[in-house]
């Protein structure tokens, strides 16, 4: 894992289409600002692992009980 240091209105550049930037730090919590192409999923953790639970009980349904 690479780990930097950044201060309000700082950014790290992932690839070449890809921007995050610190748009404000309160206490013990930073906002971030993401600016990725459409077609990228930005999500939080825990989003993210809620859908991959939803999919994955998806998959394990009989196919006449998806709501695919």
């Amino acid at each position: 894992m690479l780990v930097l240091s950044r201060k309000k209105d700082e950014k790290i550049i992932i690839g070449d289409q890809i921007t995050v930037m610190v748009i404000e730090i309160r206490g013990d919590k930073v906002r971030l600002g993401i600016d990725a192409p459409r077609d990228v999923t930005v999500h939080r953790e825990e989003v993210y692992d809620a859908i991959r639970r939803e999919h994955d009980e998806q998959k394990n349904l009989p196919m006449e009980n998806r709501n695919e």
